[in-house]
Parts: structure tokens; C-alpha cells; sequence
């Protein structure tokens, strides 16, 4: 065994094949691996005993003496056939091999006789039917037609065409079958070439296009397309679906049949041939479809691997094809069930088997399958076992601590326990799959472990191993307890203002609520201490409406989820309704139909009011300028015509004339140029009444004095803003040279009338 694998695994397979009746047959089996190897062969999955007809050579191949499709007994050495190894480790069994025997029918359609003008084009057809597909030749006046001429084509199918027609075309014609179970040939035609070439137009016309084809990767396709029409049609392919037929391996046979060589299953589509008159748009089309098929093979195939007791062994086939191949899996020759700890996921793509132990151990194969063919790849599984492990832990024991925590406690094993190095607890839903268990490691001097993060209502289940430095222990037995039932978890709660009377209660259901059978909705006056509810809500509802409600009181309301084993935590909210009824109150519901007209009829109001105050203003700015003049050339005519002693600056604060708001003047008074104020301009811009005629003579006139070369600037001021006070006089000082006589003191009763 130097130099070969250790793994049994085979080195050639039987193969599909076609036999000939009464001829020997010999199928090929070759192993490798570790001796002694025994091989087998089975038919149909039953099993070949030797005989004088089919017995197993040296080598393991199967030699069949004398091929017979149906024996005297009705038996047939057709079928299925594969080959079996077996040797200490375990059984591989090899792919399939179909074996058919050769065979020819008669022909099912026979050249028919055709009249075809000069110049046209002619076809005829043979079709056979034969194990393998038989080859066609086709014989002009019993010789053999000359291929080497353009104008003559020759399809695998059974077809010959002729194009371009001459007289010396005209002839008998008949087709010849022949494969390795017989010869056969079919009947005569004659072709007849009449006239001469016409020149008359005709539309192009597809006589036959392309037959819907399923075949196997690397054959080769032929799509007949054969057209007629005056002047001569060019014809052209192209693929439904638009992708670029591509050149390699890509022929045209004759005027426009295509010929795909070493075919692959991007080939496969739908052809379409169309049938072009040339320099138009004119043309005629014909389709077929291209199946092609690939026999499974393995992108990926299962290794061997070798595991300790009690844990887990995976492994992985993926084959590929078209169609997509089926995947079978074998343990030792026969077919593999599933069971709790054997697994197949990924469309059995995936083998997984769960605490493994000693009868585990075997070879598994992996068989894929389609109908273009079949294959097989296999792996064997070790279990690796070691004298002297610990034997399992004992005395298992699960107690309920509360709806999320179990306590699992155990006890040592009895024997072979001074290696242990630790504990593996393993923990499932009881409802779950094996392979979503998952494991908790434990020191060796710990006996009890506390399981948290589970879920309420739920059951469990618990084993334990003991782990060496040479491998687990077998599982002890398996313990199956519940968490206790939980409360749902509060639910979160919006309050939403509807109107002066009515709120919505809205929340979100969530998974963290846990099983909840409803709702309960309680609601209050917050000054009482009674609620009214509960309102019992189911657990799909989502909001509620409160309505008739108080305005003018602030609302508490309270909701919680509850569920068989109680009520949960509630969610409390606090809504004031006070707010909604000041806004209507200072924002009234407008009446839209009546506010439109008014805003239309104040449009035009406002526009006429603007024109009627630009009018006024111009008015007024008209009057003022033109008053303010006159009263200007006025001042002028009584400063010429009076002169009124002047106060010197020193007496400026003795007695004179104080206007209200006078003082803010001050400033600008400074700039005015010393003019006379008599009492007829006082009475003009003041008219006083009859009774006050004889008082207000005896107002004198006041100098306000101010800095030379300044013009005087005169107000009007409206009685109401008028008043005249009384100072008590200092003396006054002599009036400068030149100067006016100082004005007499001011009466006190019109200071006190003032």
C-alpha cells in the first residue's frame, strides 16, 4: 500500500455505455486504500452472483460473455450498474453506469420526390431512430453525393440541401443509416429540375427553421434555417435575449444553417433566423430553442475528518450542473436516514452530525445526480476514543429560579476522575433542533452553574460532559425543565389632544412586552382618587379614544399589559385640556366663504384710502409752504415799522415771556438774529378773547436776545401750549448806548390768570 492513499476511494468507475447484442462487455471498477479490499457488483441496486454469463475479473472489472437484451427468461442485461468496496474502515459504492443495448429502427420518414425550377432550392430528409445515433449518408444514383460542392449540404439530422439548382441536379436520391447495431436504407426520390431560372420577384420565405433542441455539453448543435424568395434572401441569426452569439466554435453550413461546436451551457437560448431581402427592410423569421444540459460534478467535495467522542462532525458537498443536480448521502453503502443528532441543511448540501460517538464511525458519500449524469465523492468519519476517560457525570439535576434563570447542578463521575480538567454544560430549547444548542464551560471544582438570559414559559434541556486532555466523556443523561411564566414589560404610552373634550391614548407593541393577552387603560381626574377602568383592550390594539372630558381639570391616565400570569408595570401620562380651550377661545374658527368677500371689499378700501391720504398730504404740504411764507414777508413789515427796546443777555432770566417748551428751544435760539416781537404780532398769531383785550395791551413786548447777523425762525403754537409766567424782577441795568428803554415788569394778576 506504499505510495497509495489510506482512504478507500475509487480510481476509475464504470462508465455509461452502449452494448451489442451477443458481444462481450467489460465494465471498469479500480479502488485504492487500505487492504483487504472487497469488491462487488450490483445490478439495479441487486446484487451480481458469478455466473457463466457475468463474473468479476481479478482487477474487480465486471465481464458480461454474451450481451443479451431480453434472455429466454424474460431478464435483460440492461440496466444500472455499479461497483461496491468494502474494507475495514468502512463501504464506498460508485457512480451509475447506464448500459443500453445498441439498436436501429426503421426509418420514420423518407425522402419524398420534389419539382424544384432552375435556380430554387431542394431538401430532403431521412429520420432513424438507433442506439448510438446513427450516421446518415445520402447516395445520388446509388453513389455517394460529393460533399466537396458548395451547393450541396449535408446536416447530422438526416438533410440534404441543394441551392441554386442546375439541370444536372435532377437525379434519385436515397439515404443511408449505419451505427455499430446495423445498416439501413431508406427509400428513393427523384428530383427534378425544371425550366429555366426565373426572374419573376418573390417574397423572401423560410422553408424550415430551426427545431427545438436539448443536448449535452461538448456535442455539437446544428440549427437548420433554408430560405427561398427572388432575389436570393440572406439570412442571419441572432439570439432572442439580445447576447452576442460569439464566433468560436460558431459555423455556417451551406446558405444559413448554423453549426455550435463543443457546446457549453452559456450556449443555451432561444435562435432566431431571419430571411433578409437585400437593400430592404423586408423579412421573414423562424425560431428554436437550445437546451443545453452538464452532468453534476462536485465544486466542493467532503472531506475526511477525524473527531472526538461527543462532539460534532460536519461535513460539506457541493455539487453543481444544469439542471441542478440532486444530493444523496450514504453511510457505508446505504442510503443515510436523519435523526435527532443527523442533520442535512443547505438543500443536503451539508451534513452535521451531533455528539458523535463510536457507531458513528463510517464512510459517507455523497452522490449527485441529474439527468445528464451522475457522480460521487466520499469521506470517512474517525471517532477518536480514549481508554481511561471519565465516565459520564451523575446525579443531574435542573431547579427554576425565575422567568429568565435556571440553576443546573450535577455530581462527579464514578469513575477515572483525576484527569478532569473541567465541564461542558450543554443547553437547547427543548422545541429547538440540535444544532442550535449551544454550551457553557465549568471549572472542575464547580458542581452547580446558574443559566441566565432564557426565556419566560419556555423549556429547557440540560447534559453535562467531563472534559480530559485526551478527550469528553460520554453526555450524561438529559434533564428537561420550564422557566417560570413573567409579567408583559410596560408598554410605552402618547397622549394625543383631539379637542376641548377628547384625547387618544396610542402606544407601540413590542416584542419586549413578552406574551401578553391585552391591554388594561385606566384614566382619572388628577384632584380624585378613583379611576374609571379598567378598559380592557385586546393585544392588537393599538389606541384608544377618551372622550367627555372636563376642560378645565388636568387628566392622569395609566395603561399596562397584562397577561396569564398577571399585570405588568404601568405607564402613567398626565393631559391638561385647558390650553386647547384657550386657543379657540382666542383663535375663533374663521368663516371662510364669509371672510373671502370681506377681504375683497376691504381690498378696495384700503386702495381707495391711500389715494384719499396721499391727496390730504399733498394738501396739507401745500398749505403749511405757503403760510409759513407770508407769515415770513409779515414779520419783515413789523420789524421795519416798530423798534422795541432790546434785554440785555444778563437780564435775559428777569422777567420775559416763557413758552412751554421753551427750554428745549434754548439752543436754537442762539442762532436767531435780534428782531422785534411787538404786541400786534402776538395778538395776530394769539387772538385773545374780548374780556382779555384790555389785559393783554399791557403785555409788553420782550427782546430775546441772541447772537448778531442771525435770522429770527417764529412757530406757531396752539393756545393750549401757551402760558406766560411772572419772575420777580431784579433791577435792571441801564440799557446799553443806543439802546431802548427797558420793558416795565409784568402785571402780576396776568402772571397768576396765566
Amino acid at each position: 500500500d506504499f505510495g497509495h492513499s489510506s482512504e478507500l476511494a475509487f480510481v476509475v468507475e464504470p462508465s455509461d455505455d452502449i452494448a451489442v447484442q451477443e458481444q462481450p462487455l467489460i465494465l471498469y471498477c479500480q479502488v485504492e486504500g487500505i487492504q483487504p479490499i472487497t469488491i462487488t457488483w450490483r445490478k439495479n441496486g441487486v446484487m451480481i452472483v458469478d455466473s457463466e454469463n457475468a463474473f468479476m475479473l481479478a482487477n474487480g472489472s465486471l465481464y458480461v460473455s454474451r450481451f443479451q437484451r431480453v434472455r429466454g427468461d424474460g431478464s435483460s442485461d440492461e440496466g444500472e450498474y455499479d461497483c461496491m468496496a468494502q474494507n475495514h474502515y468502512g463501504l464506498v459504492v460508485s457512480r451509475k453506469a447506464k448500459i443500453q443495448a445498441a439498436t436501429m429502427s426503421d426509418f420514420h420518414i423518407h425522402p419524398q420526390n420534389a419539382v424544384v425550377e432552375e435556380g430554387g432550392v431542394a431538401r430532403f430528409q431521412c429520420q432513424i431512430h438507433g442506439l448510438p445515433e446513427p450516421v446518415i449518408l445520402w447516395h445520388k444514383n446509388s453513389i455517394p453525393v460529393n460533399t466537396d460542392n458548395e451547393r450541396y449540404t449535408l446536416l447530422p439530422k438526416g438533410v440534404l440541401q441543394i441551392t441554386g439548382l442546375r439541370a444536372e441536379d435532377s437525379g434519385i436520391f436515397h439515404c443511408v443509416a449505419t451505427n455499430i447495431a446495423n445498416v439501413k436504407f431508406s427509400r428513393e426520390a427523384r428530383l427534378t429540375v425544371s425550366g429555366s431560372h426565373s426572374t419573376v420577384y418573390k417574397d423572401p420565405m423560410i422553408l424550415v427553421g430551426p427545431e427545438n433542441l436539448t443536448l449535452t455539453v461538448h456535442q455539437t448543435a446544428v440549427l437548420e434555417c433554408i430560405a427561398t424568395g427572388n432575389p436570393r434572401p440572406i439570412v442571419s441569426w441572432s439570439r432572442l435575449d439580445g447576447r452576442p452569439i460569439g464566433v468560436e466554435g460558431i459555423q455556417v453550413l451551406g446558405t444559413g444553417n448554423l453549426m455550435i461546436s463543443d457546446l457549453t451551457v452559456q450556449h443555451s437560448g432561444i435562435y432566431v433566423c431571419a430571411a433578409n431581402k437585400p437593400g430592404t427592410r423586408v423579412r421573414r423569421t423562424a425560431q428554436g430553442s437550445l437546451v443545453v444540459q452538464a452532468p453534476a460534478e462536485f465544486v466542493q467535495h467532503p472531506q475526511s475528518i477525524s473527531r472526538p467522542v461527543g462532539t460534532t462532525a460536519i461535513f460539506t458537498c457541493v455539487a453543481q450542473g444544469e439542471p441542478p443536480p440532486q444530493i444523496t448521502w450514504l453511510r457505508n453503502g446505504q442510503i443515510l436516514e436523519t435523526s435527532d443528532h443527523i442533520k442535512l441543511k443547505n438543500n443536503n448540501s451539508t451534513l452535521s452530525i451531533y455528539g458523535i460517538n463510536q457507531t458513528d464511525e463510517a464512510i459517507y458519500q455523497c452522490l449527485a445526480e441529474n439527468s445528464a449524469g451522475s457522480t460521487q465523492a466520499s469521506a470517512r468519519l474517525t471517532v477518536l476514543w480514549a481508554d481511561g476517560l471519565p465516565s459520564p457525570p451523575q446525579g443531574v439535576r435542573a431547579e427554576t429560579v425565575s422567568a429568565t434563570t435556571i440553576q443546573v447542578s450535577w455530581e462527579k463521575p464514578l469513575q477515572n476522575t483525576k484527569e478532569i480538567i473541567g465541564y461542558v454544560l450543554h443547553i437547547r430549547k427543548a422545541a429547538d433542533p440540535v444544532e442550535m444548542e449551544y454550551q457553557e464551560a465549568v471549572s472542575k471544582s464547580t458542581f452547580q452553574q446558574l443559566v441566565t438570559d432564557l426565556e419566560p414559559s419556555t423549556s429547557y434541556s440540560f447534559y453535562i460532559k467531563a472534559y480530559t486532555s485526551r478527550g469528553a466523556s460520554k453526555a450524561s443523561e438529559v434533564t428537561v425543565v420550564s422557566t417560570l411564566g413573567e409579567v408583559p414589560a410596560m408598554p410605552s404610552l402618547f397622549i394625543k389632544v383631539i379637542n376641548s373634550t377628547a384625547v387618544q391614548a396610542t402606544w407601540e407593541p413590542s416584542i419586549k412586552l413578552g406574551q401578553h393577552e391585552g391591554f388594561k387603560l385606566y384614566y382619572r381626574k388628577v384632584h380624585l382618587s378613583q379611576y374609571t377602568g379598567p378598559v380592557l383592550l385586546a393585544s392588537n390594539v393599538t389606541a384608544y379614544n377618551i372622550t367627555h372630558l372636563d376642560a378645565s381639570v388636568v387628566y392622569e391616565v395609566k395603561l399596562l399589559a397584562y397577561n396569564q400570569h398577571g399585570d405588568g408595570d404601568s405607564t402613567v401620562r398626565f393631559v391638561s385640556l385647558r390650553e386647547t380651550v384657550e386657543r379657540t377661545v382666542l383663535n375663533p374658527p374663521c368663516d371662510c366663504m364669509k371672510d373671502e368677500q370681506n377681504n375683497k371689499t376691504s381690498t378696495t378700501g384700503i386702495i381707495i384710502g391711500i389715494h384719499i391720504g396721499i391727496t390730504c398730504i399733498i394738501f396739507c404740504i401745500l398749505f403749511l409752504m405757503f403760510g409759513y411764507r407770508g407769515r415770513l414777508l409779515m414779520c419783515k413789515n413789523v420789524q421795519e415799522q416798530l423798534s422795541t427796546p432790546q434785554i440785555p443777555r444778563s437780564q435775559r432770566n428777569t422777567a420775559g415771556l416763557v413758552l412751554n417748551g421753551a427750554a428745549r428751544r434754548d439752543r436754537d435760539d442762539r442762532d436767531l438774529n435780534g428782531k422785534q416781537l411787538d404786541m400786534n404780532e402776538l395778538e395776530r398769531l394769539f387772538p385773545a378773547s374780548p374780556s382779555q383785550e384790555q389785559q393783554d395791551k399791557r403785555i409788553m413786548s420782550a427782546h430775546i436776545p441772541s447772537a448778531p447777523h442771525d435770522d429770527t425762525q417764529i412757530s406757531t403754537l396752539p393756545l393750549d401750549e401757551f402760558s406766560i409766567t411772572e419772575e420777580q424782577p431784579d433791577p435792571l441795568p441801564k440799557p446799553p448806548h443806543g439802546g431802548s428803554p427797558p420793558a416795565p415788569p409784568l402785571d402780576p394778576g396776568l402772571a397768576n390768570e396765566g
